[in-house]
């Protein structure tokens, strides 16, 4: 089949997640200033409770993605430091404290309402610190989610998990998370004054598993296309946007377009470069504040990213089926982080995305909150598969100015073009 360049077509189920983000963020803030409460939640923490609760939500990581893009980072960080706090340590989880105080004209699309509640878990020995600041602010509580260990998991856990995730993690750690569940609906129904209906969970759960069963076909269809048909900047939004609105058929409907769109460039010979003789996996959070790096390797060394953790962590890392919701719910964000950043379950699964993905090289982007880095690395060189290692965070502009150079290098030193 011939090939057609796409490089600079967006894909359309991109455009309309970014759309529809920006018109639900309108609406959100027009609900909180009619009176309702928001919730300001961790990217691991159960946001169908709140979904299920109809709770306006906002995800701490999400906002601290818009702040990057929009360049308000470095604002951010001072604005951090102005308070006394660190601004050198999980600036990805503190962007949105910082952004707070920043005047109406510098934050993005007008700054984030004021939190009726903040929802973390205990995540190391700093995210709760960062989230009990937010209970500090006027008007604001927090609720804490307990953190337990990873307990070593069964070789293949991502075709486990969906259906055996008492195997996978073990009914102690559900157990404690399952009633912390509890604790937090029965916490949120008192000071809304309203009941959490358990039906509506379920649909919410339901609604959730359709989600993740539409990306894991897309993540399949991209790893078995050659060459790469959409590029990873259109990937992100199409799955992240959505992702941070599970359990609702716009997000499904949204998971479903992204699917269809990927199929159709495939069906159509679509190459986003047509000369490809490099494929790249980029391991960690996103660098927001230079998405067009990603691409800008595509004219020089015909390299291509073909992977990055959102679409493939919605496929492998979400789905769960079970008959109690909150028991089920548990389960889904019990080891959600071990999936990640825990090895072996971490590191084996990125070795089994790089090789179904035709990886010829990682980069990798290790955080000061990010466990097992070197494991990860270490099992993707045993595999052959070169990796560079970046320490810094996404969030902040001082540890990722030199990146593209780094990768340039990488590349002309340790990845090879394929003929």
């Amino acid at each position: 089949m011939s090939t057609r360049a796409v490089a600079a077509e967006r894909l359309p189920s991109a455009a309309a997640a970014t759309a529809y983000q920006r018109e639900w963020f309108a609406g959100l803030a027009e609900r909180v200033r009619g009176g309702e409460a928001l919730a300001l939640a961790n990217a691991d923490a159960p946001h169908e409770v709140l979904r299920a609760l109809d709770v306006p939500y906002v995800v701490n990581q999400w906002w601290s993605s818009i702040i990057s893009a929009k360049r308000a980072g470095p604002a951010s960080l001072r604005a951090v430091a102005a308070a006394g706090l660190p601004d050198d340590s999980r600036q990805y989880d503190v962007l949105p404290l910082g952004a707070q105080d920043l005047p109406e004209e510098e934050a993005p699309w007008g700054g984030l309402p004021e939190p009726r509640f903040a929802i973390a878990e205990r995540g190391g020995d700093v995210t709760h610190k960062i989230f009990e600041q937010w209970g500090r602010r006027p008007g604001t509580e927090t609720f804490l989610l307990s953190r337990t260990a990873a307990d070593p998991a069964p070789a293949g856990w991502w075709d486990l998990v969906a259906h055996r995730w008492e195997e996978v993690f073990g009914a102690a750690r559900i157990d404690l998370l399952q009633g912390e569940i509890e604790d937090l609906i029965g916490w949120l129904e008192t000071r809304l004054d309203r009941r959490l209906d358990r039906d509506r969970l379920t649909e919410v759960m339901a609604l959730a598993n359709e989600q993740a069963e539409w990306n894991r076909r897309t993540r399949d269809l991209l790893a078995a296309a050659r060459p790469l048909p959409v590029p990873v900047t259109d990937i992100i939004p199409s799955v992240m946007v959505p992702q941070w609105h599970r359990g609702t058929r716009w997000a499904v409907e949204a998971a479903q377009r992204l699917h269809d769109d990927v199929a159709r460039r495939i069906d159509d010979g679509a190459a986003v470069a047509p000369r490809e003789r490099r494929r790249l996996m980029w391991i960690g959070r996103g660098l927001w504040s230079d998405l067009d790096m990603y691409r800008s390797f595509q004219e020089d060394f015909d390299a291509v990213f073909v992977w990055s953790m959102y679409l493939a962590i919605a496929a492998d890392g979400y789905a769960r089926y079970g008959d109690d919701p909150v028991r089920t719910l548990a389960a889904r964000f019990v080891g959600l982080t071990d999936l990640l950043y825990v090895p072996p379950m971490s590191s084996s699964w990125y070795v089994k995305e790089a090789v179904s993905h035709g990886v010829d090289g990682v980069v990798h982007l290790v955080a000061d909150d990010t466990p097992g880095g070197a494991l990860i690395s270490a099992a993707l060189e045993e595999r052959g598969i070169p990796v560079l290692e970046i320490r810094g965070s996404n969030a902040d502009s001082r540890a990722t100015a030199s990146v593209r150079e780094r990768i340039a290098t990488f590349l002309r030193d340790r990845v090879p073009a394929s003929a």
